[in-house]
Order: C-alpha cells, then sequence, then structure tokens
C-alpha cells in the first residue's frame, strides 16, 4: 500500500464525509449566530442589522453602494434595515465630501456600543474554538473558508483582511 499523506485523503472524501461536513457548517453557523442573534432579539433587530452594522463599523464612511456590494443584497431591503438603524440612532448617513449625491455611513457611539456587544460574543466562541482546536487547525480552517469563497469575490474579501493582518 502506498504512503498517502493527510492533504492527500482528504482530496478522495466520501459523499458521506462531506455531507458531515455540511452538517458540522450549519449547526457551527448556528451556534456562531446565536449569542447575537439573542442580543439583536432585544431591539428587534436580525442578521441583515447585524451584517450592516458590523462592516459599516470595519469601514466607517462606507458609501451605501459599497454597502450593497459588500452584502449582495437587494436596494430595497438595505434600504430598510438602514433606515431603521438610522431612525434609532445607531447609523449616521452623512453627504459625501466630494460626491454630494454619495451617502457616507457611520455608526454613532450607541452604534459602536451594539457592535462590540454582537462582536464580543462572537469573539469568545471563536476563540474558546480556535483554542480547544489548535493553531494548524486554525490555520486550515481559514484555509477551507477561503476556499470557499466565490472566486470573483475571494479578492475583494481577503484583500483589505491581508493589509489588516501585515
Amino acid at each position: 500500500m502506498t504512503n498517502v499523506s493527510r492533504s492527500e485523503q482528504l482530496l478522495f472524501l466520501t459523499d458521506e464525509q462531506l455531507r458531515q461536513g455540511i452538517e458540522l457548517m450549519f449547526f457551527a453557523y448556528r451556534g456562531f449566530t446565536a449569542d447575537p442573534d439573542r442580543i439583536l432579539e432585544k431591539y428587534g433587530y436580525g442578521r441583515a442589522h447585524h451584517r450592516a452594522v458590523h462592516f459599516i463599523n470595519r469601514d466607517p464612511g462606507l458609501t451605501v453602494n459599497e454597502l450593497l456590494a459588500i452584502l449582495g443584497v437587494t436596494k430595497q431591503s438595505l434600504n430598510r434595515v438602514l433606515r431603521q438603524l438610522v431612525d434609532d440612532g445607531l447609523v449616521e448617513s452623512r453627504v459625501g465630501a466630494s460626491d454630494r449625491r454619495q451617502r457616507n455611513l457611520y455608526l454613532t457611539v450607541a452604534g459602536n456600543a451594539l457592535e462590540r456587544e454582537l462582536s464580543a460574543a462572537q469573539r469568545v466562541r471563536m476563540k474558546q474554538a480556535f483554542s480547544d482546536a489548535g493553531p494548524e487547525a486554525v490555520v486550515g480552517f481559514r484555509k477551507v473558508l477561503e476556499q470557499m469563497i466565490s472566486p470573483e469575490l475571494r479578492g475583494q474579501v481577503l484583500g483589505p483582511m491581508e493589509s489588516v493582518r501585515q
């Protein structure tokens, strides 16, 4: 019998192993979103609100169109979410400095507090999982997630992350 490396073995996953991976991803996502979902429920918000707050926090001043491109949602659904966040005093929409037709988005003090609360819950879960799994698993997990991103989006998603990691 030939000596097959672990990475070569992974190239020959059975349908059952892939099904189990899909199920694990489902339950991991459910766990990952459970804590923020409970926090969001107190405000009458959903995951769309969480995603908007997350990306506005990551890139203060991004435009509505940039946020639309990141989230891949319709303008109508994003407008509903943004309107609620603005009305509730969590997001501020400012006229663009160079193009007055643009709307730049910023979290308010209250929006920053909500974002910190939501991300803290997820960081605790992720930090524990990474700690329990070990450094090699962390690197492997990141590689798997990167490869699951659509190739046409990969550079757009990973580019900003690379500049932060440096």
